[in-house]
């Protein structure tokens, strides 16, 4: 995403990027960037939480309309996600893994295995 930023930007259109890693981001110098603290695929907010994501979409409609600053960035930490990290990122993941997952897990398994052998 960051790469993607930075050409549409030299091609004159202003970009926000919207982030579960800002700290990421900033290493790519971006000009704008919205720290969010939510599990991935949900850069926006909660699903059906129109106020969490009204907050996200105006604050980085904000930054997009702040021309003071070349280089900034804001993180929204005070959001909380409705539900504690493990069980976010837990749901966030497909009920059937996809094959190069299925295949890496199985692969660790008898790895485990094996060293639990010897």
């Amino acid at each position: 995403m960051p790469v993607l930023a930075r050409l549409v930007e030299e091609a004159g259109i202003p970009t926000v990027v919207v982030t579960m890693m800002p700290d990421t981001a900033a290493k790519y110098e971006l000009p704008r960037i919205l720290g969010v603290p939510f599990p991935f695929g949900h850069a926006f907010g909660a699903p059906n939480d129109i106020e969490m994501q009204r907050e996200v979409s105006e604050a980085a409609i904000g930054l997009l309309t702040d021309e003071s600053a070349a280089k900034v960035r804001k993180d929204l930490e005070h959001l909380e996600w409705p539900q504690d990290d493990r069980t976010a990122y837990k749901d966030w993941q497909p009920s059937e893994p996809s094959p190069i997952v299925g295949y890496n897990a199985n692969r660790r398994d008898k790895l485990e295995e094996k060293n639990k052998d010897q």
